[in-house]
């Protein structure tokens, strides 16, 4: 018999519990590919495109646009032709009792841990088991290990994966030291250590892309890979805009268009998201810390450190670089002019968040390189 497959309502970060279908992109009987945008969904953290998990003809829609359904709730399912309606429909009311009787396991998921590495509170996130060197995350200025929502549990179904916080980031300790991207580089190598990770590969976003670059530079013993996404550390030019109104914003409406920055369509940045970061704000530490990085990274208005004359000069480190082409924060011609061993790739309708706006496209450059590196 024909294989019925079902879409639903996605997991995206740890706090999710329901989400609003905001749009469908295709019609019952229409055939989707895996990967394909099929819908919008708005979340209390984010609004992003939802990409279809699975290939084949969508035979029926369960959620109306404007509807709000818990994690795991049927979206839509996926059948060939030759599966009769009827089979269909016992399909769908099978699932629907089964769900509504509280089977819900699909809305549980890993939980974050603490670890004491080099003296420093850091928390992280490890997801997925898989054999070879793990898949480590590395988020970029004002981030924490929920920027990865979108990568890090598509990498986990292949590869074992961390996300972690920073110092002076999410539920890390606050206290940065210079604040430079040398003291970023240490902390991700004494999680290394303290979790016994030998070697890694690095997805590095925006200030997280310098520090995995410099990782790369400066301990390729410890680098399967690097990918940089809309990385710093490759050129001078930096967008303070962004940077300075990060720091001084503290009301919604002051921090919106500063977030807003961050992406191609501004209607992905939420009232939840901006009440989050807020809430980040306000936490003991955060301020200073967040002004100690400016003037540790970001002297004078420029990137204090730049890297692409070290790059330039060779590393035994398979590297890639990724970037939006609509990046506000950090420019993409800092991605022109590198050696012809690092790929670049350029995501139309992507800003500075490449990573989330983009991710399906994102998350297979990242799994080639790691398959490319072995």
């Amino acid at each position: 018999m024909a294989e019925i497959l079902t879409i639903v309502m996605p997991k995206w970060g740890l706090a999710m519990q329901e989400g609003m279908l905001a749009a469908w992109h295709v019609a019952e009987g229409q055939e989707v590919t895996k990967g394909q945008e099929i819908a919008d969904i708005e979340t209390s953290k984010i609004a992003n495109a939802f990409e279809s998990p699975v290939g084949g003809t969508l035979r029926r829609r369960l959620v109306d646009v404007g509807d709000t359904v818990p994690v795991g709730a049927l979206l839509a399912v996926v059948a060939d032709a030759a599966v009769a309606d009827a089979a269909i429909e016992a399909f769908v009311s099978d699932f629907q009792a089964h769900f509504d009787a509280g089977e819900t396991e699909v809305a549980a998921g890993p939980e974050p841990a603490f670890a004491e590495a080099g003296g420093k509170r850091i928390r992280y996130l490890r997801q997925g088991e898989g054999e070879g060197p793990p898949v480590l995350f590395i988020h970029g200025y004002g981030g924490d290990l929920n920027n990865w929502l979108f990568n890090q549990p598509a990498l986990a179904e292949r590869h074992t994966t961390y996300a972690l916080d920073l110092p002076g980031h999410g539920g890390s300790t606050k206290e940065v030291g210079e604040g430079d991207v040398a003291t970023m580089a240490q902390a991700v190598l004494d999680l290394m250590a303290a979790e016994g990770i030998g070697r890694a590969h690095l997805v590095g976003h925006s200030m997280g892309g310098a520090v995995a670059l410099s990782l790369a530079l400066d301990a390729p013993d410890k680098v399967a890979s690097a990918t940089l996404v809309c990385p710093a550390g490759l050129g001078a030019e930096i967008g303070m805009a962004y940077i300075d109104g990060f720091i001084a914003a503290s009301r919604g409406k002051k921090l919106e268009p500063v977030l807003q920055m961050l992406v191609a369509n501004p209607d992905l940045v939420t009232r939840e998201m901006i009440e989050d970061i807020l809430k980040y704000k306000r936490l003991d530490g955060v301020d200073a810390a967040l002004k100690q990085m400016r003037a540790g990274m970001f002297p004078g208005g420029r990137q204090g450190l730049v890297l692409r004359e070290r790059l330039a000069a060779g590393t035994s480190v398979p590297i890639q670089v990724i970037w939006g082409r609509q990046d506000q924060v950090v420019p993409p011609a800092h991605g022109e002019g590198l050696p012809a061993a690092v790929k670049v790739s350029l995501l139309e309708g992507a800003g500075h968040l490449a990573h989330m706006e983009k991710a399906h496209e994102v998350n297979a450059l990242i799994e080639e390189l790691v398959a490319a590196a072995r």
